[in-house]
């Protein structure tokens, strides 16, 4: 399949499933999972960085779409999209991504994509839930809800990668 093709279906798909299913699981108020942030974390490595910048925005809009949150989605997104390269860097340390189309389980193995993922949501929970609060009164049920929502979105992203884990299929065959 086209790789232009898989984004776009993947897009759609997370937007779907994250609005219609994941956005009604709500456990005690302080636990939001969101799935959605898979997207961005499979784009292709050597993605020139306005591109992710740009999709990132489009994600986290789309979702502010359905749910009417005014940009908070779009917000976080965006800045996971900029902090992408950084946390590649940092998460690669001296293994190198040349030969790397799209960072997944089946390339990178799933310790090194936990800790990807880790990063990743950290910073969008960070900032998702900060926009959200917009103020530091609230400074303790901010950092509440991260700690509970993060693990949460952690193992939802790592169990759908790995039930729909291509190298898998392939191993299988």
């Amino acid at each position: 399949m086209n790789r232009n093709a898989l984004h776009i279906i993947r897009f759609i798909a997370l937007v779907l499933v994250q609005v219609l299913l994941v956005n009604h699981i709500r456990l005690g108020g302080y636990v939001h999972p969101y799935i959605y942030l898979i997207f961005i974390m499979l784009l292709p490595v050597t993605m020139p960085k306005w591109q992710v910048l740009l999709l990132g925005f489009g994600l986290g809009l789309s979702i502010d779409l359905f749910t009417g949150t005014l940009g908070l989605h779009a917000g976080a997104t965006t800045l996971m999209a900029f902090c992408r390269p950084t946390i590649l860097r940092i998460v690669s340390g001296h293994q190198k991504l040349e030969n790397v189309q799209e960072p997944d389980l089946g390339q990178l193995g799933g310790v090194w994509f936990l800790r990807y993922a880790v990063c990743m949501v950290l910073v969008h929970h960070f900032a998702l839930f900060f926009l959200e609060s917009f103020s530091f009164h609230l400074i303790l049920q901010v950092l509440l809800r991260i700690l509970l929502s993060a693990p949460v979105s952690i193992f939802l992203i790592m169990m759908i990668l790995y039930i729909f884990n291509p190298e898998k299929k392939r191993e299988a065959k």
